[in-house]
């Protein structure tokens, strides 16, 4: 028995040697940046998702913003973090464009670049409402989508209003008098049935983009139309409630002149120079 405990002590101890070995590499790797990333816009927020990272180690993601897109002069700044593939920025300012990336981390606390995709969006308001039928009155019958409010058939102000006449339940794009003997009328078309009012993610631009030659549109439940109105802002609204008496509806607005996003795809742009990392204490 003499002979046999010097031999487990050896051992013992070449045990705890090896489970203490400081010369093991520590794992310097990053993971790979985020790929992916899609933005859907908001009313003062933006929902961003990814698609998940495949490393064994990985701990979870950061997520950045900016106020541009790259550059020296373009500092992502980190406001939050996240062990999911989703993140919603809150507190945004209506209508100013912001741009996203997002970085993976690992458990031994290595960030990957940020992600490659160039994505931005400009959230913009969004509400609901209903509006009388101004063949029974014109009080009600408009929508100003710049004021978020109902206003008369007849103000100068309405961008859009509805009218029943019991066959046929219609949307009116007004014209607006820009100046004494200039008019100019808001365009409007319809942008087919979704179940969403996010199905909608783009206006189209220009003359020859769809718009109605008439200035109107038939209302269809659940159907999805865009607006552009005469400042150059873009708007759409959905269906959800129709009767001779007056129409309900899902709405939102661009308050950037001549941004027609109203909820975005995302984009995949090259970017030029790297993107430079700053950390929010």
């Amino acid at each position: 028995m003499r002979k046999v405990i010097p031999i487990l002590v050896a051992a013992v101890a070449l045990g705890v040697a090896g489970c203490n070995d400081s010369s093991s590499p520590r794992d310097v790797t990053p993971p790979a940046a985020p790929r992916g990333l899609f933005h859907v816009t908001g009313d003062g927020q933006v929902a961003l998702s990814w698609l998940a990272n495949t490393e064994s180690d990985l701990a979870g993601y950061r997520v950045y913003e900016s106020n541009c897109s790259s550059g020296p002069n373009c500092p992502y700044n980190r406001i939050g973090a996240t062990a999911a593939t989703e993140f919603t920025a809150t507190g945004l300012t209506n209508g100013v464009t912001r741009y996203f990336a997002v970085s993976a981390v690992d458990a031994s606390g290595n960030e990957s670049d940020l992600s490659y995709e160039d994505t931005f969006d400009t959230p913009r308001p969004a509400g609901s409402t209903a509006l009388n039928n101004f063949v029974n009155g014109l009080a009600g019958a408009g929508y100003d989508f710049s004021a978020f409010a109902k206003v008369s058939a007849d103000d100068p102000s309405a961008d859009i209003f509805y009218g029943n006449n019991g066959r046929i339940a219609q949307m009116f794009a007004t014209v607006v008098v820009a100046a004494p003997g200039d008019t100019i009328p808001n365009d409007i078309q319809d942008a087919g049935y979704a179940t969403t009012l996010d199905a909608v993610d783009v206006s189209p631009v220009g003359l020859n983009a769809g718009w109605s030659p008439t200035g109107t549109v038939e209302l269809i439940p659940g159907h999805c139309y865009i607006v552009w109105t005469w400042d150059d802002h873009y708007a759409k609204f959905r269906v959800t409630g129709i009767n001779q008496g007056a129409v309900s509806l899902d709405w939102a607005y661009q308050t950037a002149a001549g941004n027609p996003e109203l909820h975005l795809q995302p984009k995949h742009m090259p970017l030029n120079s790297p993107r430079r990392i700053v950390w929010l204490r």
